[in-house]
C-alpha cells in the first residue's frame, strides 16, 4: 500500500516559531524546543504513513526524564497498532453507539476518576463552550445536530485514523499527585514527537468506556485507565486540523511579587 508522504518535518535548530511578544529579542530564529511547543496542537485527522517502532519507543524514552515525585515513574504505556487497535476501535465504537440509542447504558460506562468539575463555572465553561462551537462551526455541525455531533465524536474512537494508539494507565495506589507527573510525561510525549515532524491528540474521550479498554489491552486489576492518545503524521490539508485553541495571555493568570 503507498502511503501519503507527511508534509511535517523535523524541527531543527533555527527554524522560526510563531512568537507573538513584545520584546525584540524573541523575534528572531527560535530554539527547537521553543518550536516544538508553540507548534504542538491536537490534531484530528492523519495519514496512514506508518510510525516506526524503534521511533515510538525513542519518543517514550525521551517522555521517561519527565518528573516525578520522588521518582516514581507512575507511568505504563500501552502501544496499539494493527489488528489490536481495530478491534479495540471496533468495540468502542460499538459501545459509544449503544450508549446514544440507549443513555441509561451511562451507569455502566463511567470515568474512574473526575477529568472535569461537577459544576462548571466562569471563565472555565466559557472557554469550554468557545473550544466545542469553534470545532463545530468549523466542520458546519450546528446546534441540535445530534448525528453530526455523534459522528464527529466517535472519531476520537478511530484515533483521527492515526497509525499509533497509545493507552496510559496507572495503579490504583498512587496519589493524586501522580496524575501531575503524569501530565507532564504526556507532555514530553507530544513535544518530542514534534521534533520529528509527528503530531498527537491527547483524548480523554477514551475514559468512559475503560471498562472496555482495560481488558482488551490486558492491564492488570490494580491499573486505572488515564487517557488515550493519536500519534502520526497529520493530514495537513485536512480542514480540521485548521482549527487551533486560543490561549489567555500569560498576564491574565500571572501575578508578581516583588
Amino acid at each position: 500500500m503507498k502511503h501519503a508522504v507527511p508534509t511535517s518535518k523535523p524541527i531543527v535548530a533555527g527554524d522560526f516559531a510563531a512568537v507573538d511578544a513584545p520584546d525584540s529579542a524573541l523575534a528572531q530564529p527560535a530554539n527547537p524546543v521553543d518550536h516544538a511547543i508553540e507548534s504542538r496542537q491536537s490534531m484530528r485527522e492523519f495519514l496512514p504513513t506508518p510510525v516506526s517502532r524503534a521511533t515510538i519507543t525513542h519518543l517514550l524514552e525521551l517522555a521517561s526524564r519527565a518528573p516525578s515525585g520522588t521518582n516514581t515513574q507512575p507511568w505504563k504505556v500501552y502501544v496499539l497498532q494493527g489488528a489490536s487497535k481495530n478491534s479495540l476501535m471496533d468495540k468502542v465504537c460499538r459501545a459509544h453507539d449503544a450508549l446514544r440509542d440507549n443513555p441509561a447504558l451511562a451507569e455502566e460506562y463511567k470515568e474512574e476518576y473526575a477529568y472535569y468539575p461537577e459544576k462548571w463555572v466562569s471563565p472555565y465553561i466559557d472557554r469550554r463552550r468557545e473550544n466545542g462551537w469553534g470545532l463545530y462551526g468549523l466542520l458546519g455541525i450546528t446546534k441540535g445536530d445530534k448525528d453530526k455531533m455523534h459522528a464527529q465524536h466517535q472519531r476520537n474512537y478511530r484515533f483521527f485514523d492515526a497509525p499509533v494508539g497509545l493507552m496510559f494507565t496507572l495503579d490504583r495506589v498512587m496519589g493524586r499527585g501522580s496524575l501531575v507527573d503524569y501530565g507532564m510525561f504526556l507532555q514530553n510525549i507530544m513535544v518530542a514527537a514534534r521534533g520529528h515532524g509527528l503530531h498527537t491528540c491527547p483524548q480523554a474521550a477514551w475514559n468512559g468506556f475503560a471498562k472496555i479498554i482495560l481488558p482488551h489491552i490486558g492491564a492488570a486489576d490494580n491499573e486505572m485507565l488515564v487517557c488515550g492518545m493519536a500519534l502520526g503524521y497529520a493530514d495537513e490539508t485536512a480542514r480540521v486540523n485548521t482549527f487551533r485553541t486560543p490561549r489567555v495571555g500569560a498576564a491574565e493568570f500571572t501575578s508578581w511579587l516583588d
